[in-house]
């Protein structure tokens, strides 16, 4: 499994403590650095450098600053970084409080040179910091003796010392979190730790071996330790890793299963602002993204489910529009939906086809101008791929769509290139809906229909066409074989 590492200075924690009031307010004071502007920020979902400013002050002076605001905050952990961009020093800010910060040595920033009053919980983390460092520095004390070692035994005894340095961590933030079990640095500890596999031979009920189990029980237990409740998550350096192994790594690549995933984290993560309002976004990108075919059937449903219900609030009315118009682009085309059924015109510009009426098992749908310089080296790969997969005797049919009016260079290109085994047609006088019905924005646009014109594959090309096919019939086949027991 893909692990993620630990973000060591990066982790900070804050008690839930009594509120009196909205805001904060932060008292500041430099030691050794003074008429020097700074800014407070706060992490989103990822670390270092992705960080979001939301107030800024100037040092006096003495190096005296006093930052307060009485507008209601998440908290979090929070970031003071001078205008060098690289004196900075992170700390836990909640909603009212007030604390005292005293740096009496910015160069030995962050875990060295640093105190905060009224404040407990960023007094342990200060604590953690510096174990954090001396931790650090005897790991690459060690790692340099390895590169010395004399032998593999040296080496093993080495990286077993390692390991233990390693150990401690995990102690140290086990120890912690049993003492202090509602702080936020309990729970990001707790985020952080992903899922032991229980060691040794699993077996199924009927004795064999369970070889998914390490599967099945990491993904399983994946969101034992992250507390999704908490709105404060947002603003870790953690979340967006956990959630992208997890829909990248975990999740089965299949439409129906991102969705209840995704309905799931969202239910979740409901009522916890921004937390909630990363998911949703984070969702549609990754869907919109992916790289998987017919993934946009769940960006889609988040849309028709989520955007449109009035879920996705922190858009402006013109991007909410924007995606409300891209799903219904989307929705005709999605896989498992009847084609759009296309009437055009032959060669020879006088007989009517209709693909509906043509029989075959699958049909690809190629929409393509012989104009276009990536058409000119996929139609003819395309072509090879047919002939020498033997793909019309498998019953795929290709209708070949000329997008453009370019009657002579489209019927001179079939010549050169003989694509006689197509079936070619146009649309001279523009009758045809098919480029808005297909969504096709791009040459060229392919499509796999089955015999009855339901969508079956889509952004498809020369090279995974007979991968796709073999899918389908396998599937066919394996249909059959449950239908006949």
């Amino acid at each position: 499994m893909k692990k993620l590492i630990s973000f060591g200075l990066l982790l900070a924690g804050l008690s839930l403590q009594s509120i009196a009031k909205d805001g904060y307010r932060i008292t500041l004071k430099f030691n050794d650095i003074k008429d020097s502007t700074y800014f407070l920020a706060h992490y989103f979902a990822k670390p270092l450098p992705t960080i979001y400013k939301t107030d800024s002050g100037k040092l006096d002076k003495t190096g005296l600053s006093v930052l307060k605001s009485d507008k209601k905050i998440t908290g979090g952990m929070y970031l003071i970084m001078l205008s060098d961009r690289k004196t900075y020093f992170e700390f836990l800010l909640n909603n009212g409080d007030d604390i005292t910060i005293n740096v009496a040595d910015s160069k030995n920033l962050p875990s060295k040179g640093l105190s905060i009053k009224n404040s407990p919980d960023n007094e342990a983390f200060i604590a953690y910091e510096e174990f954090v460092r001396v931790v650090g520095e005897e790991h690459i004390a060690l790692s340099k003796e390895i590169s010395n070692a004399k032998n593999s035994v040296d080496s093993a005894a080495i990286k077993e010392k390692m390991s233990a340095k390693m150990k401690t961590l995990i102690n140290y933030r086990n120890d912690f979190a049993a003492k202090n079990p509602s702080s936020l640095l309990t729970k990001i500890f707790k985020g952080l730790e992903l899922p032991k596999i229980p060691e040794g031979k699993h077996l199924k009920a009927n004795g064999e071996e369970d070889k998914d189990f390490a599967y099945q029980y990491y993904k399983k237990h994946y969101w034992d330790n992250f507390d999704l409740k908490d709105g404060r998550m947002i603003n870790t350096p953690i979340y967006d890793a956990r959630i992208t192994e997890y829909f990248e790594k975990l999740v089965i690549p299949v439409t129906d299963s991102v969705i209840k995933e995704a309905n799931w984290i969202l239910n979740q993560t409901d009522g916890t602002g921004d937390l909630y309002n990363y998911t949703l976004s984070w969702l549609a990108n990754f869907s919109q993204d992916s790289k998987v075919m017919g993934m946009e059937k769940v960006y889609v449903y988040l849309v028709d489910n989520y955007y449109a219900k009035g879920k996705a609030n922190w858009l402006s009315s013109d991007l909410l529009q924007k995606h409300l118009d891209h799903a219904a682009e989307l929705a005709p085309t999605l896989i498992g939906n009847v084609g759009y059924d296309i009437t055009m015109k032959d060669t020879t510009g006088k007989k009517d086809i209709t693909v509906s009426q043509i029989k075959s098992k699958y049909k690809l749908l190629v929409m393509w101008d012989p104009t276009c310089g990536h058409c000119m080296k996929e139609i003819p790969a395309l072509d090879s791929t047919y002939k020498a997969d033997k793909l019309k005797a498998r019953g795929l049919k290709i209708i070949g769509i000329c997008s453009e009016n370019v009657e002579q260079t489209w019927k001179d290109f079939i010549n050169k290139h003989k694509l006689y085994d197509w079936v070619h047609i146009y649309d001279p006088e523009r009758k045809s809906l098919y480029k808005s019905k297909y969504n096709a924005r791009v040459n060229p646009t392919i499509y796999l229909l089955d015999e009855n014109g339901i969508i079956k594959g889509k952004n498809i090309d020369h090279s995974n066409i007979t991968t796709l096919m073999d899918m389908l019939d396998h599937q066919e086949a394996d249909a059959k074989k449950k239908s006949s027991k």
